[in-house]
């Protein structure tokens, strides 16, 4: 919980003017968050010209009001009933909706209670609402990284033949929470040999053998802000084309690292680590998009694609992650988070990113 409470009410001021919809209804649970400090898994923001409105059941009645000030907090036992005595006693036509996360049940359930109130999609994309930054977020994200880095850095002596993918992503996971993470950014990705060939592999019952690649993709959540990072490792001495492929996908990794900066756009960014990948031969091989955003979600705005043309801003945080990968042979992938900024960028993580012989 934030000891400055008034940056909530900057960020519904600034929903307010872009939204330019006078009464919104905010029902994904990562933006309520964000704009509140709640951080209950059910509920509503109901915002008006003159007052937030954050509505819950039960079960968060006392969570709601340690977590957020300056709002009113209702109690409802049917959320979409609530929602639509509030609009009536509003004596309002419509209210803009975010369209991208509500399902068709969720949503007829609401057009069915708010009988004289249309649902209006707000045009605004409520997407790029967390893009960028405040400071104390960066150091939430910051915090995040740090955790995660070093509970790989005290574990990768783990890493030997003989021991199985599931060994390594639990033990993981578990000294991550010791080391002080809510919880884990996302399923982590331990895969090694031929399984580091699969982008999102899971981990299995596959031992470790020598002269494995293994491809570790982690992150840690603090405070509800999370962090992401791949990091590669050879168990024995790689050979001359693993090392080749590893300083290629490195070499794009840095190019386009060194490229971010305020005003270029994504898919530039996409394009100057994919290009020089075609270079090598090895295009045809990088399978993903280049990097994403990072903030209260591991993967939100902006999304660094060959088909988007969204400006970078200072302020955002975004991976930097391409691969290279051969269908059951190998595969690799660096990934690291950097702090967008004027005129350049911040590398967040700072292991080593250089290809770890163990």
């Amino acid at each position: 919980m934030r000891d400055d409470r008034s940056v909530y009410t900057k960020r519904i001021d600034h929903l307010r003017r872009i939204a330019e919809i006078d009464h919104v209804l905010i029902l994904n649970g990562t933006n309520i968050r964000y704009l509140t400090g709640f951080s209950g898994g059910e509920g509503a923001l109901l915002i008006t010209p003159d007052q937030v409105h954050l509505l819950v059941d039960g079960r968060y009645t006392t969570q709601a009001s340690q977590e957020t000030t300056d709002l009113k907090i209702i109690e409802f036992q049917n959320k979409a009933d609530a929602i639509s005595s509030l609009l009536h006693n509003e004596k309002v036509d419509f209210v803009g909706f975010e369209e991208s996360f509500i399902t068709l049940g969720e949503y007829q359930k609401l057009k069915d209670a708010l009988s004289g109130v249309a649902l209006k999609p707000m045009s605004v994309r409520l997407d790029w609402l967390r893009a960028v930054k405040d400071a104390a977020e960066i150091t939430e994200i910051k915090n995040a990284i740090r955790i995660a880095e070093n509970t790989l850095t005290d574990l990768k002596n783990l890493i030997k033949p003989g021991i199985r993918e599931t060994e390594i992503a639990v033990e993981l996971d578990y000294q991550m929470r010791r080391a002080g993470a809510e919880r884990i950014s996302f399923d982590t990705i331990v895969a090694t040999g031929p399984n580091t060939a699969l982008p999102h592999a899971t981990p299995g019952n596959r031992r470790v053998e020598a002269g494995d690649f293994v491809l570790i993709d982690y992150g840690a959540v603090f405070n509800g802000y999370h962090s992401d990072q791949t990091r590669m490792f050879c168990v024995g001495t790689p050979s001359d084309r693993q090392q080749e492929v590893y300083q290629a996908v490195l070499d794009a990794h840095d190019r386009a690292i060194a490229a971010i900066r305020e005003g270029v756009t994504c898919k530039e960014i996409d394009g100057i680590a994919r290009s020089f990948l075609e270079e090598k031969g090895l295009g045809k091989y990088f399978s993903h998009g280049t990097g994403h955003g990072v903030g209260l979600e591991v993967h939100e705005a902006p999304t660094l694609s060959r088909a988007k043309d969204d400006k970078l801003q200072s302020g955002m945080v975004v991976t930097v992650e391409p691969g290279v990968y051969f269908p059951e042979v190998w595969g690799i992938r660096i990934e690291d988070m950097v702090l967008v900024g004027k005129d350049g960028c911040e590398m967040l993580t700072a292991m080593p990113n250089g290809l770890v012989e163990l």
